[in-house]
C-alpha cells in the first residue's frame, strides 16, 4: 500500500542544536520534502532548524506553509517568504491546524516542544482519531534515548510492543520519507 502524501508536518527545534549535524539534516529533509513535490507544514518561523527547513524546501522549489502564533509573530519570529501563513492565536490551535493541513507528521530533533508535539500525533493514531504515519528523524541517534524509554514502557506493561513499530524510525531523509509513504497503521488495541 502507498499513501499520497500532499503534505507533511515538521516538528523540529527553533535552535540549531550543536555543531553542523542537526542543521545540515534539516537543510537535506527540507530539500527532499521541495524536491518530492510535498508541501511543508511548520511552525512558521526562521529561527533554529525550522528556518533553514522552510529555506531548503524553498530553495528546492516546495511549497512552504507556516502556522505561527499570533505572540511569537508579534516578537518578529514570522518567516517572511513563505509560500503560505498563518497566524493563530495560540499553541493549541497552531497544532490543531498543523495536523488539519498535514498527511504525515515528522520530528527533527528538537526540544521538549518538539516532542510534545510529535507525541500528541502519535498517541491521536494510537486511539484511531486519525490514521496519518508518524516518523522520527533519527539524525546522529538523536532519538535512540528516547526509543529506550519506549522500550522501557513496553517492559513496565504501559505499552504493546506492537507500538513501538506504529512510527517510522529513520536516519536518511528519502528512507524517512518513503517509510511514511508506505506505513500501514498498527491495528493492535493500546490496551493490555
Amino acid at each position: 500500500m502507498s499513501r499520497t502524501l500532499r503534505s507533511i508536518a515538521v516538528f523540529c527545534g527553533s535552535n540549531t542544536g550543536a555543531g553542523d549535524t542537526y542543521l545540515n539534516a534539516a537543510r537535506d529533509l527540507g530539500e527532499a520534502i521541495g524536491k518530492a513535490g510535498v508541501t511543508l507544514v511548520y511552525g512558521g518561523t526562521h529561527k533554529g532548524l525550522m528556518g533553514v527547513l522552510a529555506d531548503a524546501a524553498l530553495r528546492a522549489g516546495g511549497r512552504v506553509h507556516g502556522v505561527i502564533t499570533k505572540r511569537l509573530a508579534d516578537q518578529g519570529h514570522l518567516h517572511e517568504r513563505l509560500t503560505k501563513h498563518e497566524i493563530v492565536d495560540g499553541m493549541r490551535l497552531r497544532k490543531l491546524r498543523m495536523a488539519e493541513e498535514a498527511d504525515a507528521f515528522v520530528a527533527l530533533p528538537g526540544g521538549i516542544g518538539t516532542l510534545e508535539e510529535f507525541m500528541e500525533v502519535w498517541t491521536l493514531n494510537q486511539l484511531g482519531d486519525f490514521d496519518k504515519p508518524a516518523g522520527l528523524f533519527d539524525v546522529n541517534g538523536y532519538y535512540q534515548p528516547f526509543m529506550g524509554f519506549i522500550d522501557h514502557m513496553i517492559a513496565e506493561r504501559f505499552l504493546p510492543a506492537a507500538h513501538r513499530g506504529s512510527i517510522v524510525l529513520e536516519s536518511d531523509p528519502a528512507r524517512l520519507l518513503e517509510g511514511l509513504a508506505t506505513f500501514e497503521r498498527t491495528t493492535v488495541p493500546k490496551w493490555m
